[in-house]
């Protein structure tokens, strides 16, 4: 997965020589720039909610050969975690913009784009970091290693709580909650 800034860049190098042209009209540079942040910000989401969803369907790969081995002391952990996840991918997925235009009620700041970089840059790392945690499940549950495997899925849990919250973090920025 690319950084959140290599989002913004792909996206201004692909403006058209129209675009191009426009940038240099004054007072329109800014707004253009911002159109190209909220792009780049969907492009970002969209990655970030099909890598999520992807690690999500591998959990539940993971899940079924728990629940097919008879690993009970896991379900209820790993059946909370399934709903866990697909709820944080919906947030992503349907989160607000990382831009407000001229008319909209909630304003984003150029300085609330930039703290909302470094947020996504965090849920980039968060989403590789639960991809290898239940990638390493999915080895050993495969292995028929089962003896740590609500630790993980515990632990999982928590990484993804922790994602949880730098999300909501991200969008009381967008929202204008934290100063």
């Amino acid at each position: 997965m690319s950084a959140p800034n290599a989002d913004f860049q792909r996206v201004q190098s692909q403006t058209g020589l129209l675009e191009k042209v426009m940038l240099f009209v004054p007072g329109f540079h800014g707004y253009k720039e911002k159109e190209m942040r909220r792009e780049a910000d969907g492009l970002l989401r969209a990655r970030l909610y099909r890598s999520l969803i992807q690690v999500e369907n591998t959990f539940k790969d993971v899940y079924r050969m728990l629940v097919e081995a008879g690993v009970s002391e896991t379900m209820s952990d790993a059946d909370h975690l399934v709903a866990k996840m697909d709820r944080i991918s919906e947030q992503i997925n349907h989160a607000e913009e990382g831009y407000s235009g001229f008319y909209d009620a909630v304003k984003v700041r150029e300085e609330d784009l930039d703290r909302m970089t470094t947020f996504d840059a965090s849920l980039v790392d968060s989403i590789q970091n639960i991809t290898q945690a239940v990638n390493s499940l999915s080895s050993e549950v495969t292995a028929s290693k089962y003896d740590q495997a609500r630790q993980h899925i515990m632990d999982i849990t928590g990484m993804v709580n922790d994602l949880e919250n730098n999300f909501n973090q991200r969008k009381n920025v967008i929202v204008g909650v934290t100063g």
